[in-house]
């Protein structure tokens, strides 16, 4: 059996850090003393930090359920979006490659429409079935 571990390094808004290291028989009862410790301290994630943090992946999913809801996009759409969103600049090809996963993993609907891909919420494709 392999050796648990789990490691949390953390800053309050003083600037002190603290490094906890837990090792061996690791449970959940422990690691809820270390979290109530962290709010007995004020030691909270703050959330500016939490966006910067987030994976291009998980951007682009941000931006479909923000501005895509309902109704169909493409992967232009979502680039121009992105951009002005995070002001970042990203490439279509990547915007296009997690549309796809998405895809493959039942996030969204995507069908050909001439010579590029669109796409729709899996909650809306749903929906819609349900009324026809």
């Amino acid at each position: 059996m392999t050796k648990k571990q789990i490691r949390i390094d953390m800053e309050d808004a003083d600037g002190g850090r603290y490094n906890i290291k837990l090792e061996g028989n690791v449970t959940r009862e422990k690691v809820l003393k270390i979290f109530e410790m962290m709010d007995l301290m004020n030691i909270e994630e703050e959330e500016h930090e939490v966006t910067k943090t987030d994976s291009v992946g998980t951007k682009i999913w941000n931006i479909v359920d923000k501005f895509y809801p309902i109704g169909k996009f493409t992967s232009s759409n979502i680039l121009e979006k992105y951009e002005d969103e995070y002001n970042e600049p990203v490439k279509l090809s990547v915007i296009s490659t997690y549309l796809s996963r998405f895809s493959t993993k039942g996030r969204v609907n995507r069908t050909r429409t001439g010579r590029e891909w669109t796409y729709q919420t899996m909650k809306m494709v749903q929906k819609q079935k349900t009324i026809n």
